[in-house]
């Protein structure tokens, strides 16, 4: 028998009251029954337009926002509805990265006081001098020297401030991280460097991780499983590789399409996505993608494609099988 995921989410669903352009009382669903599971030690990639839903995702599944619906099993127990008492060791075991590195770090507070609050927290420390002797060990893993522990976080760069981040979200020994768009603030030189010790933390330590992010080149470097996210949905899930040559869903191969390559001249076909993501109050009746797809067909608009096996493992949430 398979054992359990580490994370598995069901049926997940964020619902806000909020009021339309009229001024009339509205929900909006910034997610809609999307389900997922990350394994141990698996890189799962989140992508996605912004306004997609990806951040909302993230922090329900930390319980930074309560969810509407659904359930958020970590390790088989569902913590979706824990108290914060109940809940409180699971925290432990799921730590974020943010996407801003320049507001995340408290000013007030030096590197190591930022780094050493989770461990006396959480009681993985007894005092002051272990605090600084984990604080220097987890310094010097994601490449900052030890001494940066009594200086401020304007002392540093943003792309060391984000390995600051980094440290701090492993100071309590997680299982899970969540990153959030964790390179998106930073300059291009910096983001690979950022991805990469990403990645070495990852194999050094196993841990699993949901990658939050809206480039999918980036994506495909890091990530083992790629889900794509449109409107607050799930629309295709599959391994990384596989989704990068040969898309299934008309918006995952429309965001293959935005991205860059490296010959202006190439003559590979573009699909560029036309019109402007719909409003999630106001949503298309059936595919929510069908007023921006070049493929729609007027069954479109009839019934909400769910997600689907399309072979090898792939899910996709079209109900087409002759394109792509």
């Amino acid at each position: 028998m398979n054992a359990a995921p580490l994370l598995a989410v069901d049926g997940l669903q964020m619902r806000f009251r909020t009021r339309s352009a009229s001024g009339e009382k509205a929900d909006l669903y910034a997610v809609d029954d999307v389900s997922f599971r990350v394994e141990r030690g698996e890189v799962l990639g989140l992508v996605g337009e912004s306004g997609s839903g990806k951040t909302t995702v993230g922090r329900s599944i930390l319980r930074i926002l309560e969810p509407s619906k659904g359930e958020i099993r970590l390790d088989g127990t569902d913590i979706s509805h824990l108290s914060a008492r109940a809940l409180r060791p699971f925290r432990r075991r799921m730590q974020l990265v943010f996407q801003d590195p320049f507001s995340s770090l408290n000013p007030r507070m030096t590197v190591g006081d930022a780094i050493g609050e989770p461990m006396l927290i959480h009681g993985i420390v007894r005092n002051r001098r272990e605090k600084r002797e984990k604080v220097a060990e987890l310094l010097s893993l994601v490449g900052l020297p030890t001494d940066g522990m009594d200086r401020h976080p304007h002392a540093f760069s943003g792309g060391q401030r984000q390995r600051i981040g980094i440290a701090r979200a492993l100071a309590s020994s997680p299982d899970l991280i969540v990153a959030d768009e964790p390179v998106s603030a930073l300059d291009v030189s910096i983001q690979a460097q950022v991805v990469n010790l990403l990645l070495d933390v990852r194999a050094r330590l196993g841990l699993a991780m949901l990658f939050i992010a809206h480039d999918l080149a980036v994506v495909e470097h890091v990530a083992d499983r790629i889900a794509v996210m449109y409107l607050g949905r799930i629309v295709e899930v599959a391994e990384s590789r596989s989704l990068c040559r040969r898309p299934l869903h008309p918006y995952t191969e429309a965001l293959l399409s935005a991205v860059p390559v490296p010959d202006p001249a190439s003559k590979a076909e573009r699909l560029p996505l036309k019109g402007e993501i719909p409003s999630p109050i106001d949503p298309p009746s059936g595919c929510v993608f069908r007023n921006r797809c070049v493929y729609a067909l007027a069954e479109c608009a009839e019934a909400r494609p769910l997600l689907r096996d399309a072979g090898d493992g792939r899910l996709k949430a079209c109900i087409r099988d002759d394109i792509l």
